[in-house]
Parts: structure tokens; C-alpha cells; sequence
């Protein structure tokens, strides 16, 4: 079941469930979608970066961001598309992280669950058995 939420762009409440702004919104949303779709598909337009592509469809350079981490519009179909990574502000052209943001929390996350065994490992209590005879 979806939450109650107001829409990020004209603030009217809303369902939110796989959409993240009200169905007037995503209408509009897909009618931009629409012509810049439109636009990286002809040949001529194919190595066009995001910036030219805002300038020449009108649509914002946040909105095609968005549709590329959500992957609506892949990398092969628009080359010169980039954006920062969320963690170090490096361009990027597919994800949310870079290669290097990526295997630096791959690396913190090894290095806290081999502390966390350790530190596991060094609360067990040993009981030994006396034999008196």
C-alpha cells in the first residue's frame, strides 16, 4: 500500500507508490521523457551531451538525470551523458557512485564485518574442567 505524500514539483497530495510526483505531474514528465527520447534517437543527435540536449528540448538537465539512474535512457544511447556521483561529485555515466566511491564502501564494509567477527570472537567465555583426583 502506497503513503501519502506531496508532490515534489506542484506540492498536490498524492499516492505515492512507484511514481515519486502526483499523476499530473508524470504525465508531463513522460511528454518530456517523450521528446528527448526523440532527440537522441536520430543519428545526428546521438553524441550530443546533456547540457545541448536541455538547451535544444527545453527539458530540465535534473529530469534526464533522473531518467538515467532509472535507467529509462541508457549510456549506449546517449554516450556524452554525465553526472555526479552522489558521494564525490565525480562525472559519471551510469549509477549513482563511481568506481572508486564503489569499492571504497565495498572495502569499509570487509573491514567492519571482520571487526564485528572479531569482536565476537572475543566474547566468548571459556570454561575449563578441573579434575581433582
Amino acid at each position: 500500500m502506497g503513503e501519502l505524500a506531496n508532490c515534489p514539483q506542484c506540492g498536490e497530495l498524492f499516492v505515492k507508490r512507484a511514481i515519486d510526483v502526483c499523476q499530473k505531474c508524470y504525465q508531463e514528465e513522460e511528454k518530456k521523457f517523450e521528446k528527448v527520447y526523440a532527440f537522441i534517437r536520430k543519428k545526428r543527435n546521438r553524441t550530443a551531451t546533456m547540457y545541448e540536449v536541455s538547451n535544444e528540448t527545453g527539458v530540465e538537465e535534473s529530469l534526464i538525470t533522473k531518467w538515467l539512474k532509472q535507467k529509462r535512457i541508457h549510456p549506449s544511447q546517449a554516450p556524452n551523458f554525465n553526472y555526479p556521483c552522489e558521494r564525490c561529485g565525480n562525472m559519471i555515466s551510469e549509477g549513482k557512485l563511481c568506481s572508486n566511491c564503489s569499492d571504497s564502501l565495498k572495502r569499509d564494509l570487509v573491514d567492519e564485518s571482520a571487526a564485528q567477527q572479531v569482536k565476537e570472537s572475543s566474547n566468548v567465555t571459556t570454561y575449563y574442567n578441573v579434575n581433582k583426583n
